[in-house]
């Protein structure tokens, strides 16, 4: 065969595109460990094109994430299949409560797990990682139906810029020993690291039925309770944790188990009914868009059990977040 002159620029645009697709999908890391870590239901690596369901592996059952909002964009370079998902705002992924099998988790002695790994583009307040959480209408609104969530940013009660794993016994707003509230869901540990933009991370939390352990890039930050510091100077924050004391902020004390939505019950109370899992977005302040993420995310992963700190790390290295992190993608 020959070839004239134009034919070789063609040839090798051709060329560098194949290779550039072929390169992009090429995973930093190793979803074998995330795959059999004991208690996994469902663990989504985003590598589906967009407008295709993201399927989860894993667990018992599959979990499809429908996007919301429009597509949601596949970004070359991620851990687990080589791709990730690229939230841009606008856009995100839920699953209908009624659809949730297994990720329903709740109960006065329930456990749960998340890990993820991400990479923000901006630093909004309150960004949304994903989880089980509707908020309501906004500050003293009672409705709230929440279970857990890997949130970000709650400079409310210590945690600006900071990874902050959320658990609810109410749904809606804490509650002190006495019946009385706070205006917003006040039940969350807090990191010491800030999470960064524009790098690659892992974020994740552990909640065993009495704490909640965030662990940034693996690993679990103590973190002591500086009440006027960390604006938890309220008796809730300082005496009505375990003996009387402080309820800490990492690990933070919530012996109360995860909130669980009754039809009958709850009916007057909470009307919206029990909450979707979303990934990138959140219902709050009477809004599905108003918290949402914009940036990557290349693995998400939920375990009905308290995973260890060994298990936690574990899964950071699983990710490979250094090489991805150092990677130039097309």
């Amino acid at each position: 065969m020959q070839f004239s002159r134009r034919t070789f620029p063609v040839l090798s645009l051709l060329w560098l595109l194949q290779f550039s697709a072929a390169s992009a999908a090429e995973p930093t890391g190793d979803a074998s460990v995330v795959e059999k870590t004991p208690g996994l239901i469902a663990f989504w690596t985003f590598g589906e094109e967009p407008g295709q369901p993201r399927v989860s592996t894993g667990g018992d059952a599959k979990h499809p994430l429908a996007e919301e909002g429009g597509e949601v964009a596949r970004a070359a370079g991620g851990p687990y299949s080589g791709y990730s998902a690229h939230f841009q705002g606008r856009q995100y992924f839920r699953i209908p409560h009624a659809e949730l099998g297994a990720l329903d988790i709740h109960g006065n002695y329930a456990q749960v797990s998340m890990f993820a790994v991400v990479r923000l583009d901006e630093m909004k307040k309150g960004v949304t990682i994903a989880g089980i959480w509707n908020e309501g209408e906004g500050k003293g609104d009672d409705k709230g139906v929440r279970q857990y969530a890997i949130l970000l940013n709650m400079p409310a009660y210590g945690g600006s810029r900071q990874l902050v794993p959320h658990i609810s016994a109410e749904g809606g707003v804490t509650r002190r020993a006495d019946g009385s509230p706070f205006p917003w869901c006040a039940d969350y540990a807090a990191s010491v690291s800030q999470v960064p933009t524009a790098e690659w991370v892992t974020l994740g939390f552990t909640y065993d039925g009495q704490y909640i352990r965030a662990y940034y890039n693996g690993v679990m930050e103590a973190r002591e309770l500086d009440p006027k510091k960390d604006r938890r100077e309220d008796r809730y924050f300082t005496s009505e944790g375990p003996d009387g004391g402080s309820r800490g902020m990492n690990p933070y004390y919530h012996g109360r188990g995860i909130f669980t939505y009754e039809a009958e019950k709850h009916a007057e109370s909470k009307p919206s009914g029990p909450a979707d899992f979303t990934v990138g977005a959140r219902y709050a302040v009477g809004s599905i868009l108003s918290e949402t993420l914009k940036g990557r995310m290349g693995g998400l992963a939920v375990f009905n059990r308290a995973l260890t700190d060994a298990e936690m790390k574990q899964l950071h290295e699983s990710a490979g977040v250094s090489k991805l992190s150092s990677t130039t993608y097309p």
